[in-house]
């Protein structure tokens, strides 16, 4: 018999207000996910400043895809969407930037 108060197995949590976590996923090969992208993505991401997964990278390509429909276009605002994070960071300082305390 259980002791009062023990609650059934896997229902501990159900009325946790916190965001329940994903299934485990299989093992994914991210070399393979990288050489499965388009040869533009994956010309940018080879410069690209972030780390970024080639999941994620995926995702952001073909939301700028949806909205310009032209390759460069794409990989403009994906340059925006880095530099965004960038900035939001704040330690990154682009090139040429004035150094603190320096006139």
């Amino acid at each position: 018999m259980r002791p009062e108060g023990a609650r059934q197995k896997g229902r501990a949590n159900l009325a946790s207000s916190l965001r329940r976590r994903r299934k485990p996923r299989p093992a994914r090969d991210p070399m393979a996910e990288f050489d499965r992208l388009p040869p533009e993505l994956r010309r940018w991401l080879a410069e690209a400043a972030l780390p970024w997964s080639p999941r994620s990278a995926l995702r952001a390509w073909q939301r700028a895809l949806a909205q310009s429909r032209a390759p460069q276009d794409a990989l403009a605002r994906l340059d925006a969407l880095q530099a965004a994070r960038l900035a939001r960071d704040g330690l990154h300082r682009p090139l040429g930037a004035a150094i603190p305390g320096q006139s």
